[in-house]
């Protein structure tokens, strides 16, 4: 048998397999204008549609062109990019902050960048994808602690024989919502000389005052041992991502994360979206709390237990029947997402809603109609 018709043989048994466990994939392109209530997109401020928002993009692409044109240390780097960064720092409470290509390349910079041979990561089991490639590609030892498992964190440090050591979580974690324990851990890492570094990617926007995120709420944004990554692509409605930190550390980044040095920089008409979206929610800082309010709305209609962020999930375990709502949510005339491994262990197949400040009270009462039909039905 010839090679490529052994590898197109394992192509078609993988495939075959992911069918039989109901974890195919496929892409839907959304049209113009696109009917469907959303509870699936990451848009929770409401603003990847604001006149000021879609502004401020198209005066940057006026300005600067459709492209970055190089990194950042070549010419990808404009005024724009930089009263970003001192935006968002400012706006969380950090002392600078640098300004990457998304949120995973934020995570793959800082977490690669401040680790390395020699060092320990402590990562919480639920981080994000990004973190534990992060972890992966730090050829630093890692190890994987139970979610929110405190004791485990402090074991691991206490216990090293690297100088130098990391401790890395979501503050908002993305498939059930819930909140690190930041205080705490802050506190472990203290104790132990280690770095915490908190991707807020679901944090800014929602939590904290005016959506400062939940560092800034528990106290601790500005502490020289915290690193605070986020994304521009979700309450901020554009593309991009950030680190946020001392100066000290955007230094460093500056001279070894390999995705800042070595990728093209954020299109222009990105950064000039992300300031625009900034100044409304500094502007609205209502915003933030209206998230939570929609999110409550949907866990009163799912009777999911409280939310502690725009998430909420609706655990259903088997992959095809959480497809199967899914698709019969989208039928009458809801986008709800849909969680299944890897994404997700095994057994917790989900419907993931998110709340959107915008909501009205006709789409509520909408949402609430078909959800109750729909999960009636998947319980049956």
């Amino acid at each position: 048998m010839s090679t490529d018709r052994t590898f197109t043989t394992w192509l078609d048994d993988v495939e075959d397999q992911r069918r039989a466990a109901g974890l195919r994939r496929e892409l839907r392109p959304r049209a113009p204008g696109n009917a469907l209530i959303d509870l699936a997109s990451n848009d929770y401020l409401g603003l990847v549609r604001h006149p000021e928002v879609l502004h401020g993009a198209m005066t940057a692409l006026r300005r600067w062109g459709a492209g970055a044109t190089g990194s950042r240390l070549v010419t990808g780097s404009t005024t724009e990019h930089e009263l970003l960064e001192t935006e968002l720092a400012e706006f969380v409470g950090a002392e600078a902050g640098l300004v990457f290509s998304s949120g995973y390349t934020a995570n793959l910079g800082a977490v690669t960048a401040l680790s390395g041979a020699g060092s320990l990561i402590v990562s919480d089991a639920g981080s994000h994808a990004s973190l534990v490639d992060a972890c992966r590609l730090s050829r630093a030892r890692v190890a994987v602690a139970p979610h929110a498992d405190l004791d485990f964190v402090r074991s691991a440090l206490a216990t090293r024989t690297e100088e130098r050591a990391l401790v890395v979580t979501d503050s908002v974690f993305s498939a059930d919502g819930d909140l690190a324990p930041l205080v705490d851990l802050h506190r472990v890492c203290r104790d132990h000389g280690a770095f915490l570094v908190v991707d807020e990617a679901h944090g800014v926007g929602v939590r904290g005052a005016g959506g400062r995120g939940l560092v800034h709420e528990v106290g601790l944004a500005g502490e020289p041992d915290i690193v605070v990554t986020a994304t521009l692509s979700k309450s901020l409605a554009s593309q991009g991502g950030a680190v946020l930190a001392s100066e000290k550390v955007r230094a460093h980044l500056v001279d070894a994360a390999r995705t800042f040095i070595f990728d093209t920089g954020l299109a222009p008409a990105a950064v000039g979206a992300a300031r625009a979206a900034l100044a409304v929610l500094r502007r609205e800082p209502h915003r933030a709390e209206s998230v939570l309010d929609r999110a409550r709305d949907l866990a009163r209609f799912t009777g999911a237990g409280a939310p502690e962020s725009a998430v909420v999930s609706v655990i259903l375990g088997d992959p095809q029947r959480a497809v199967d709502a899914a698709a019969a949510c989208r039928e009458q005339g809801l986008h709800v997402g849909c969680f299944r491994p890897p994404s997700v262990p095994e057994g917790t197949s989900r419907l993931r809603l998110t709340a959107r400040a915008t909501l009205d009270a006709d789409e509520l009462a909408r949402i609430e109609a078909v959800l109750t039909d729909v999960l009636a039905g998947a319980s049956a």
